[in-house]
C-alpha cells in the first residue's frame, strides 16, 4: 500500500503488520488478496494476523479449513478485530514445511483491549486443503 505524506506527496510503503520486516505488498497482502498462496503454514499464520489487524473477515473465513469454517462468524471476527489495537506478533515455534500436509505454529499476538494489554497465545494446527494451507484449530495457553 502506498500513502501520501505531507505537502510534498512523498510516497511511502507500509511495513507488514506480521513483523517480518517486509513491505506489506511484498509479504502478507498478496496472500490476503488471493494473488499468491502461503508456501508454509507460518506464512498463513502471519497473513491471518495481518488480516486481523485489517479486520478482514472475508479472508479470515476463507483461510479456515472447510471442516471448521462454519464454526466462525465473519461479523463477530470483524467486530472484535476492530475493537482492539494490535500490538505485534511473535512466532514462538513452528513445524512442517512446504511438502507436508499438516503443520503447527505456536505464536503470541499482543493487543490492547479497553486499556489493558492482552494476548492470544496459541499453538495452531494447519492442514492443506486442495494444495493450500488452511487454519484448522488452536490450543490456547
Amino acid at each position: 500500500m502506498l500513502y501520501l505524506c505531507g505537502e510534498k506527496r512523498i510516497l511511502m510503503q507500509m511495513k507488514c503488520a506480521c513483523g517480518s520486516g517486509k513491505e506489506l505488498n511484498q509479504c502478507c497482502q498478496p496472500i490476503i488478496d488471493g494473488k499468491s498462496s502461503a508456501v508454509v503454514a507460518e506464512e498463513l499464520m502471519r497473513s491471518r494476523y495481518t488480516a486481523f489487524t485489517q479486520a478482514n473477515g472475508r479472508y479470515l473465513i476463507y483461510s479456515h479449513h472447510s471442516s471448521t469454517r462454519k464454526t466462525v462468524n465473519k461479523r463477530d471476527l470483524e467486530s472484535w478485530a476492530k475493537s482492539v489495537q494490535w500490538m505485534g506478533l511473535t512466532i514462538l515455534s513452528k513445524s512442517g514445511n512446504a511438502d507436508d500436509e499438516t503443520a503447527f505454529v505456536e505464536f503470541r499476538a499482543l493487543f490492547m483491549e479497553q486499556g489493558a494489554l492482552e494476548q492470544v497465545h496459541e499453538k495452531s494446527l494447519f492442514r492443506k486443503e486442495n494444495g493450500e494451507w488452511k487454519y484448522v484449530s488452536g490450543k490456547h495457553f
